[in-house]
């Protein structure tokens, strides 16, 4: 209840006001039943942006550390990501990536919308980076269709360490994947390499981003080492 009263009382309302997001494709998604969205990052913002913009609920995986803070900030913060559809995940690695991939199995189970940023993090520059193949994973083992979303100049909005500023975006929905014909091959790293791949293809082409074959996550580690 607390997350459609933010949607179409509180948030809601103020992003369409002074954001005027114009959104194209929305007919790609599903009324009913599991799917997975599959967005660029530009901006922590996409994740408010997003599920507005939408008549279903969806959730994302978020990290862990946004709902464990101390203190009054913290219990906002985590009131934010809860308002905003969001679960906890623990993103170290091994047996966390695991509960991080059943976490998101559950809610697809369910029938309902999941988010998931491939990139693994925010883009450092706009740029596009190569995905990680746990989405391809999550898609074979749920059998559901995956709908490529590009988020259109949301880092303008929102940047690290520069506040809010005030510019319309916009989100594009994709037509949906079908990976079927990969079915009983999550095991595979090659076809999860595959799939991944095809999805970040589409996700360029329809954000016209440019595109680095790296991981994001890399090139975050080298600057912060060059700022030593």
């Amino acid at each position: 209840m607390f997350y459609w009263f933010m949607k179409y009382i509180v948030a809601g309302p103020i992003v369409k006001a002074v954001f005027r997001p114009w959104v194209r494709g929305a007919e790609n998604i599903p009324q009913t039943g599991g799917a997975i969205l599959a967005s660029n990052h530009l901006s922590f913002a996409d994740s408010v942006f997003l599920p507005l913009m939408m008549d279903r609920r969806v959730s994302f995986l978020a990290k862990s550390e946004y709902f464990t803070g101390k203190g009054l900030k913290g219990r906002l913060v985590k009131l934010f990501f809860t308002a905003t559809g969001q679960l906890p995940i623990d993103r170290s690695g091994g047996k966390a990536s695991e509960a991080s991939l059943n976490t998101g199995l559950e809610v697809l189970g369910k029938g309902d919308l999941l988010g998931i940023y491939p990139e693994g993090t925010r883009s450092p520059d706009a740029k596009m980076y190569r995905g990680r193949t746990g989405v391809a994973r999550m898609v074979l083992e749920a059998g559901v269709p995956i709908i490529p979303v590009a988020m259109i100049d949301t880092e303008k909005v929102m940047t690290v360490g520069s506040g809010i500023h005030i510019r319309r975006i916009g989100i594009v929905f994709g037509e949906p994947l079908d990976f079927s014909r990969f079915e009983g091959m999550e095991s595979d790293r090659f076809v999860l390499r595959s799939i991944t791949d095809e999805i970040m293809y589409e996700l360029h082409r329809i954000s016209g981003q440019e595109y680095s074959d790296v991981y994001a996550t890399s090139v975050k580690d080298k600057r912060t080492r060059a700022r030593r």
